[in-house]
């Protein structure tokens, strides 16, 4: 025990300063072979990950490292593999502080920035435009040190994420920042390595007119674990934090984020949980996804889709004000990652999933909400529908399911468009099970055809069939599953199986008829 004791350092929960990571006594998982890559095979780069995912310090440590600050890394692989003779100028510009709401906040901010180069640098400026200064910057660092400059942008996007809800102050702000960017390209003779980072994947040609050069490792598989934890880093870097804790909950609740390599962690669920020693939606709790759930409730969303939803390579790499697809939102905030990849010919196909529990309940638990109309309503419920199946009371599931539909307000009902589309009540049914993090599977494939939804829970299987009828129950939801022999495949899993069939009349907005059979 004294001998791990001592194997413990600090969580560097929030630090994104590589100098005191390395120099406060923080663990440190390297990603310095990573960093020494892509500076040998490459100059022009560009990565999209989402928020608290450590990009901050990945760009930290680039940058100590054109810098030539040796010291700060012995023991890691940059030690061997860098060239310390040279040292280059670096210039670093980060949106990632405040919200700017205009163009003129915007240029106001760019000016700060490039000030606080220049005193860096101890560099005047002689031009008074943002453009002008950004030139002469670029032009002053080299003429300084006769190296080529190094140029790390954080957090690129962060202004026009900021406005989306207001499309043309949106797009005014990406103009200007068209511009700012526009002087990469014209400075290139004296550039030794550019990186850019954000959360979302703006067009080249709407936001970097001339940089066709830019190198997207966003799904690149060799980059996959660019950003997070993987399996290994928690054995080798985080061992004394894991006693007392369940690895394969730790995976289920944390990992499974995924950009066509190696699955990765979320830095910051990992940490926070190292620390509070708890399973807790860290990660989702730091921001809402406000706009999101409203774009969703908009677009009549399926939910019961987004666990598996089936898209291409273009759709979920393309993004900008006026065209934001579900998939791409989706995916490059987190909330949905890469489950499967098939290549057909010149194209590819993705079927996105949600990367883990943490996600799955999170997300759902704020879809089910906006679904029933009401904050405070599914709350009343959840715990009420764990118990049930905990005790495997399938009798009880049939008042309560009723007591939910029937909370939902009529008139929001009636008046809100989401709840007259086709799949509202499933998505409300889906969306109620999903919240508490269940292992549930849709379209459940068997030899007969597909079981509309399968939740194994507490050593018990629950497979569910659901009908929509116009107002009077029918009874062929139950007998769909028992016809086609759906339980046959868990009879070999030896745990109780209950048939449940649902139908659902859109006339009285309820269920009306609830069948079971149990074996």
């Amino acid at each position: 025990m004294a001998t791990q004791q001592k194997l413990r350092q600090k969580l560097p929960i929030g630090i994104q300063t590589f100098r005191e990571m390395r120099e406060g006594g923080y663990y440190y998982v390297d990603k310095t072979a990573i960093a020494c890559q892509l500076a040998q095979e490459g100059k022009y780069y560009f990565l999209s990950r989402p928020r608290r995912f450590g990009k901050s310090l990945f760009l930290d440590t680039l940058k100590e490292l054109f810098e030539g600050n040796e010291p700060l890394f012995k023991g890691l692989a940059a030690e061997e593999e860098w060239d310390w003779s040279k040292k280059h100028p670096v210039i670093r510009i980060s949106f990632a502080e405040g919200v700017l709401h205009s163009v003129a906040a915007l240029q106001n901010r760019i000016l700060e920035i490039l000030d606080d180069e220049a005193k860096t640098n101890r560099l005047s400026y002689k031009t008074d435009s943002i453009v002008g200064r950004f030139i002469e910057l670029i032009r002053q660092c080299h003429q300084q040190t006769g190296q080529k400059v190094v140029i790390l942008i954080d957090e690129y996007d962060k202004p026009i994420l900021d406005n989306l809800t207001h499309s043309d102050q949106a797009r005014a702000i990406r103009d200007e920042l068209r511009n700012f960017y526009s002087v990469i390209k014209g400075q290139d003779a004296l550039l030794r390595f550019v990186f850019l980072t954000g959360v979302s994947k703006f067009s080249k040609v709407s936001l970097f007119s001339g940089l066709n050069n830019l190198n997207d490792i966003t799904l690149d598989a060799r980059y996959s674990a660019i950003c997070g934890y993987t399996d290994a880093d928690l054995d080798q870097v985080f061992a004394p934090e894991l006693e007392g804790l369940d690895r394969n909950q730790v995976r289920e609740w944390y990992n499974g984020y995924n950009w066509l390599g190696e699955s990765v962690y979320n830095p910051f669920d990992l940490l926070l949980l190292f620390q509070k020693r708890e399973f807790r939606a860290f990660w989702f709790e730091t921001g809402t996804p406000t706009f999101l759930i409203d774009l969703l409730q908009k677009r009549q969303t399926f939910t019961p889709e987004l666990s598996q939803l089936v898209t291409m390579e273009t759709l979920i790499s393309r993004f900008d004000v006026d065209d934001m697809p579900t998939e791409a939102l989706m995916f490059q905030t987190g909330y949905l990652t890469i489950g499967e990849s098939f290549r057909m010919g010149a194209l590819t196909e993705y079927t996105l999933k949600y990367p883990n529990k943490e996600v799955q309940a999170s997300l759902n638990g704020v879809l089910l909400e906006m679904l029933m109309g009401n904050p405070s309503l599914p709350h009343q419920f959840t715990g009420k529908l764990y118990r049930l199946l905990t005790k495997g009371d399938v009798a009880g599931l049939q008042p309560l399911l009723k007591s939910l539909f029937a909370s939902i307000p009529y008139d929001w009902q009636r008046s809100n468009p989401i709840a007259n589309y086709e799949g509202y009540y499933a998505s409300v049914f889906y969306s109620f099970f999903a919240a508490l993090g269940l292992d549930i599977r849709l379209e459940d494939i068997t030899n007969k055809g597909r079981i509309d939804m399968t939740v194994q829970f507490a050593g018990r299987v629950f497979l569910f069939e659901f009908k929509v009828v116009e107002q009077v129950p029918e009874g062929k939801a139950l007998q769909q599953l028992i016809d086609k022999g759906y339980a046959d495949k868990y009879r070999a899993s030896g745990q109780p199986i209950h048939l449940i069939g649902l139908e659902f009349s859109k006339e009285q907005r309820q269920i009306v008829q609830f069948d079971v059979e149990s074996e």
